[in-house]
């Protein structure tokens, strides 16, 4: 019975070793922040070049959708779109890439459907609407390997690329 358990702590630090031989620099709250606001801009450029014209062309930008107005809507799909799909496509978006920041899963492999979709879900929707939530972004520069909360329960870490 002893010998079993030392073979399972063997096994263990085995695991753990294996996963600690990635040596990751990993990209903080400021880094982090600054690519947030980039990819904003980008975002607010795109809303603005495609969104608001053809709303304005369809005369639909005073409309609601139950208490939703019909620009706030596309405009928050248009955000959800960008940051899932290149999450997903490339672990970065086009602000992570210009600060060389890129996110990965905390066991190695590529990013899932849902692990980019959970991430983006928790890390920007349910964070924003409420004040008290945002400042749970703080919880970055204070963990060890940066990891906000959505970073903590999507398995993810957001990392320096290596060059």
């Amino acid at each position: 019975m002893e010998n079993n358990f030392t073979e399972l702590q063997e096994e263990k630090v085995e695991v753990t070793d294996n996963h600690a031989q990635k040596d990751y620099r990993y990209a903080g709250f400021w880094m982090r922040l600054w690519a947030f606001l980039l990819d904003g801009i980008i975002i607010f450029s795109i809303n603005g070049i495609l969104v608001t014209p053809v709303l304005r062309w369809l005369d639909l930008t005073q409309e609601t959708i139950w208490f939703f107005s019909v620009a706030g809507a596309l405009t928050t799909l248009i955000g959800f779109i960008y940051f899932t799909l290149l999450t997903k496509w490339f672990s970065q978006t086009l602000g992570k890439q210009v600060f060389g920041i890129k996110v990965v899963q905390t066991n190695g492999e590529a990013l899932s459907w849902k692990t980019a979709v959970f991430r983006e879900v928790i890390g920007r929707y349910l964070h924003h609407p409420f004040l008290p939530l945002k400042m749970l972004y703080l919880i970055i520069p204070f963990s060890q390997r940066k990891q906000g909360l959505h970073d903590r329960i999507a398995d993810t870490y957001v990392i320096h690329e290596e060059r």
